[in-house]
């Protein structure tokens, strides 16, 4: 991490130290739901986030609570970071009924209007047009509405990337396109399948201003969302980030990374977003050994009260199954 952050000025030491424990309660949040996936609770696609916090947590910080989030199937990270209850969250991941969508959504679809988190999307991209359209309606209602719309490396060569960016471009739309640049599409190397080396330049082509930044570093997430995010709700237009950052896991928990050396793999582990906040917590005595291995206990009650809260709750009746499946019209059934 660096050694001064301008957004420090503006941040008190709870707020610092809230940072840390969000990072924490998704990393260990994570590390359960690995391990509730392989005792066979956990079904269908698991895509973890840890390695990734300081994105979540340092981006999301910078946002209104009117402010819309949508973002991409690795998506149990940015819920929780935006205040959704862990306790939800893993029954989503159960597919129990008292998930964030009642248990039909499961891991890669959560979903909680109360908090404007409009959802993972498991379509590559899938999410961008999404994005594109609420920014749309925020600024034909005129609304005090930014839209963050987070995507991997993956969704840049899907049409709805240049699409949405284009039609973000015309209309000068509220909407920040977030890349966390994890080097991998799957199992690609980005290099391997990207013709353009610098990702944050893409947005050149739409006259989209950009920026690169380290998404390893919550801070410098935070201070660079929190500039773009002004600048985007004074009325500028769309804006492109690209956080380079590292997934320590697989790209999925049934995906064992063989594509991946130790090397590089230990390298990226040495820049762990946690480890790297808490020593400069520690530095600058903003927080204590005896603070951080209480909020590290605290953490690690919530997410065992999760798992259990998860467990303990009935699964969907039968009749979800015809749930939402259409608008209920005015006068339905009368």
């Amino acid at each position: 991490m660096n050694t001064t952050y301008k957004i420090v000025e503006q941040l008190d030491g709870q707020t610092l130290k809230s940072y840390y424990r969000q990072m924490v309660l998704i990393r260990v949040f994570e590390e359960r739901a690995g391990e509730q996936y392989m005792l066979g609770k956990i079904r269908g696609f698991l895509h973890l986030y840890i390695g990734e916090e300081a994105i979540a947590v340092g981006a999301i910080a910078s946002l209104k609570p009117q402010d819309y989030v949508a973002t991409h199937y690795r998506d149990h990270g940015h819920a929780l970071a935006r205040g959704l209850e862990p306790g939800r969250v893993m029954a989503e991941l159960f597919g129990k009924a008292t998930g964030t969508t009642g248990g039909v959504g499961g891991s890669m679809h959560l979903f909680d209007k109360s908090r404007n988190f409009v959802g993972g999307y498991a379509i590559v991209g899938g999410q961008l047009p999404i994005a594109t359209g609420l920014a749309l309606a925020s600024s034909y209602k005129q609304e005090d509405r930014v839209t963050l719309c987070f995507l991997g490396d993956g969704a840049l060569q899907e049409g709805e990337f240049h699409e949405s960016m284009n039609m973000a471009s015309l209309w000068k739309l509220p909407v920040i396109f977030f890349c966390e640049n994890n080097l991998y599409g799957m199992g690609v190397p980005v290099g391997e399948s990207l013709a353009k080396k610098d990702i944050y330049k893409m947005a050149e082509a739409y006259d989209v201003p950009s920026v690169q930044i380290d998404g390893m570093d919550v801070l410098a997430v935070r201070e660079a969302t929190q500039g773009v995010a002004d600048h985007v709700r004074s009325g500028n237009g769309p804006y492109f980030i690209e956080a380079k950052t590292y997934r320590f896991r697989g790209h999925s928990v049934a995906d064992p990374a063989e594509y991946r050396t130790k090397i590089e793999e230990q390298r990226w582990q040495m820049k762990d977003p946690i480890a790297s906040y808490k020593e400069w917590l520690l530095d600058k005595r903003y927080a204590t050994e005896a603070e951080l291995a209480a909020l590290d206990v605290s953490v690690e009650q919530e997410v065992e009260e999760a798992v259990q809260f998860a467990d303990a709750s009935p699964n969907p009746p039968p009749e979800a199954l015809y749930r939402n499946v259409y608008a209920e019209q005015p006068g339905a059934g009368a």
